[in-house]
């Protein structure tokens, strides 16, 4: 793929989770091959979370970060980062990995292959072990 892809991750107390994220989101798209920079945006965090993502922009170079004096909500981290995203692409995800991302791929594929302007994913829920009760 030649087009980069900007994954922008807004952080409230997530020092945890930053560095882990980084390594997950990395390792996959470093093996799919696909260009990447990654946004930490830190919500004014409480704990050591901007510290973290300035540790990482040591280490790797598709880093960047953003921080903001206090905490002014995910919708103004969302927007923050998407700002400074250069990527051709734009993913918007949690730091906390709950949405998946093996998923990047397959949603690349979608817009590059079948020619979507937006891709979104949901979770589904089944309802198959739920007895329900008859009248």
């Amino acid at each position: 793929m030649d087009k980069m892809l900007s994954v922008v991750l807004p952080a409230y107390n997530e020092e945890q989770m930053i560095k882990k994220t980084s390594q997950v989101v990395g390792d996959l798209l470093e093996k799919e091959q696909i260009p990447y920079e990654l946004v930490f945006v830190n919500d004014g965090s409480k704990d050591h979370t901007w510290e973290k993502i300035l540790e990482l922009k040591e280490e790797r170079a598709h880093i960047k970060g953003v921080c903001f004096s206090r905490n002014f909500g995910k919708e103004a981290a969302l927007y923050a980062g998407l700002e400074r995203a250069k990527g051709d692409y734009v993913i918007t995800m949690d730091v906390d990995l709950q949405d998946p991302p093996y998923l990047i791929p397959k949603m690349i594929r979608c817009i590059e292959e079948e020619n979507y302007d937006s891709v979104a994913t949901r979770r589904a829920v089944s309802y198959t072990h739920l007895t329900l009760p008859t009248t």
